[in-house]
Order: structure tokens, then sequence, then C-alpha cells
């Protein structure tokens, strides 16, 4: 409820992706009957989503990740490389998908099941369009642990920002990639809370990152996280 005579927020607006309607159908349901919700349109393809991302800017897109013509990681990587302002959320079939990691290393902030509860589903998008990610880190270094060495990315170069770090900035992003909260880094480093929230804006802000999700993958493709053999 707003105050009278407020002007109530605007809608998050949705991009649904995903090459079969069914699902598509399944998820306009849900979604539809959300307050603050707003459904824009609907892509069966990859090179579709990417097309309606660029013509009506919705702040989320739901993206699938086999389409066909492109699949959601390419689409996903021509979004954020487009710096259009939408965040992809990853719709996967299965949670630990090696798909997943090259859709978060190309700049999703996050992913979902496909059955995920509806409940979840409506907080993710929510979490998303606020700017935050909703994958867990613990999760994420399990994927990377899991499927960086199958999954090089021969492109990528450790961001000359790096070097711009203060010593307290990369021990920081080491801990966050390795899983750590704020507040398990805080005990890590005996300091404040606030003080490692303060270290990871700093490090966000300088490598010029969205979130969490983004510099864990970058901390790994830098080398400074290994995975676990």
């Amino acid at each position: 409820m707003t105050e009278e005579g407020a002007t109530p927020p605007r809608p998050v607006r949705i991009l649904l992706a995903d090459d079969q309607p069914l699902l598509r159908t399944g998820f306009r349901m849900v979604l539809g009957s959300e307050e603050g919700l707003d459904i824009v349109a609907e892509a069966g393809d990859g090179v579709e989503a990417v097309d309606l991302s660029r013509r009506l800017l919705p702040d989320v897109v739901l993206m699938d990740i086999r389409m066909p013509r492109m699949d959601g990681v390419a689409a996903t990587r021509a979004i954020v490389e487009a710096r259009l302002p939408v965040r992809v959320l990853i719709l996967t079939t299965f949670d630990l998908d090696e798909y997943v990691v090259g859709a978060l290393r190309a700049g999703a902030s996050g992913f979902l099941a496909k059955d995920v509860p509806a409940e979840d589903l409506v907080t993710a998008i929510r979490t998303v369009a606020a700017g935050e990610a909703v994958v867990a880190p613990r999760i994420l270094k399990r994927l990377l642990d899991r499927f960086a060495d199958s999954l090089p990315d021969p492109a990528a170069t450790p961001p000359r920002a790096l070097g711009t770090l203060t010593e307290r900035e990369r021990e920081v992003l080491v801990q966050v990639a390795r899983g750590l909260s704020n507040a398990e880094i805080a005990r890590e480093l005996t300091v404040s809370e606030t003080t490692v929230k303060t270290h990871v804006g700093h490090v966000l802000t300088k490598l010029g990152l969205r979130d969490r999700v983004q510099a864990v993958v970058l901390a790994y493709e830098s080398g400074l996280v290994r995975p676990r053999g």
C-alpha cells in the first residue's frame, strides 16, 4: 500500500525467454498475478531475447540456457556487452549445469532451477531487479570448482584495474571468492562487518563489477583463487 497521493513504485518489467511455450505460459501465470511485476514480452530463442532486450529494456530477463539460434549464454553475453540496463536471471533444469558457469561468466546476475517454488522465483526477480545477485557465493564457488577447468575462457585476461586494489581489498576479494559472507570475512580479518562491506564496495567499483557473483568469477579468471583439484 502507498500513502494517499503518493506515486506507486514502478513495476519490475520482465522478459520471458524460453523456447517452450508451455513453460512461458506457466511463468506468465505465476508472475502475472504478483503485484509490482509486469511481463512485457516473451522470446522463443536467444536472438529474439537480445532483440527484445534492446528494444524494450526490461529490468530482468528470465533466460533459459538451451534455446535455438542463440543459446542463453551467448544471449546473456550480448546483452551485457551492449551495456543495456538489463539484468539476466538464468533458468536451468539442473542446478549444477556447466552452462550455468558460462552464463555467470558472461554476466548473468544469478540462476535458478526451473522447478523453483513460485515465491522463491518472485523474490529472486525482485532481488536481481534491485541490483543484487541471487547465487550464494558458496554455491557459485562449488560450480566454479567443478567446471572452471573444463570451461576455459581464452579471451579473458586479468583486468588492469586489479592492480589498483589495495592489499586489503585483494584479500577481501579472495575471501569473497572462497564463499565467505561479510560477517565471516570480518571474523577472519578481525575487522568490523561495516569495514568489510566498505572494502567490498570499493572492489566492485574499482573493477567495474555489478555484484559479488561477478567478483567471484573474476577472482577465478584472474587466478586469485584456484579450483580444487
